[in-house]
């Protein structure tokens, strides 16, 4: 299976040394940058259906996170604050001078935010879509001793779960993914593409190193939101699960926040793509 069969016409993928790392970057469109960070266990390949109609205004960059997809598995550097500058090598790459928008699903949102924290004239608009985040309730999310989500702690072990997932990432998957989003979202080609990027014991161990700094995350979060509030404008999207849930986490934290619902499972993006360019068109205007 191609890793590029998903590629929309009219971008092409480049290889990119930043940060002590190399990463695999789609990039098309004209304009001013908006880039798109994905979640786990997802690659770039996740902004797919939204990719064209959102590069008719914007040159869009689509990474595949560090750990992730075709980029480079190293041993560390997965803290948020450290992939943001992943990306802002890519940006000067590319040659594409800010500030610039740009929007994270998941785990791609942790590290879109730790981006405006550390780097707020760095962007223009900040858009996040479905998660929790460290440091502004995603803690609490995962108490397990108060009903929260079992599977942060687990991600976050060493090795286990390296171990236990290996020869089962399609039935994972397929699970995790028809359980969170609309009835026909994904085809058994979208859902072997991406369980083919997380097979193996390396392959999960880039994925699963996103979730191992995340009590670090939120710690650099809650310093960093100590020293100043988030200047640019934010959208928090969530989805028929989660609600406003994050927005209400951000208000406190940032000076312009709006919030939208979609009517969507977690997978926004590829759940409704229209509705997806058309609030996010809307917001960057």
């Amino acid at each position: 299976m191609s890793t590029a069969d998903w590629l929309p016409a009219g971008f092409t993928v480049q290889q990119i040394d930043t940060n002590h790392t190399r990463l695999s970057v789609a990039v098309g469109g004209s304009g001013p940058a908006l880039v798109l960070l994905h979640g786990w266990p997802q690659t770039s390949r996740a902004w797919a259906r939204v990719m064209p109609d959102l590069a008719r205004n914007h040159t869009v960059v689509a990474p595949d996170l560090r750990g992730t997809g075709d980029s480079d598995r190293p041993e560390d550097g997965y803290a948020k604050t450290n992939q943001a500058d992943d990306i802002r090598g890519i940006l000067t790459a590319l040659d594409l001078t800010g500030p610039v928008a740009v929007a994270g699903h998941d785990i791609g949102s942790m590290v879109a935010f730790a981006w405006a924290a550390t780097h707020p004239e760095d962007l223009s608009h900040l858009i996040l879509v479905d998660s929790l985040l460290p440091g502004l309730g995603l803690e609490e999310a995962m108490n397990v001793a108060e009903g929260g989500m079992w599977h942060f702690g687990f991600f976050m072990s060493p090795h286990i779960p390296e171990m236990l997932f290996d020869g089962h990432e399609l039935e994972f998957v397929t699970a995790t993914f028809t359980a969170m989003s609309n009835p026909g979202t994904f085809s058994d080609h979208d859902l072997a593409a991406y369980a083919q990027a997380y097979t193996g014991r390396e392959r999960l161990r880039g994925g699963f190193e996103h979730y191992r700094t995340l009590l670090a995350d939120g710690h650099e979060n809650l310093a960093l939101l100590a020293e100043r509030k988030l200047p640019m404008p934010v959208l928090a999207i969530g989805s028929t699960q989660s609600g406003t849930t994050n927005a209400q986490a951000l208000a406190p934290h940032a000076g312009n926040v709006q919030g939208a619902v979609a009517p969507t499972g977690h997978f926004v993006a590829e759940e409704d793509p229209d509705w997806f360019t058309k609030t996010v068109t809307d917001f960057l205007a």
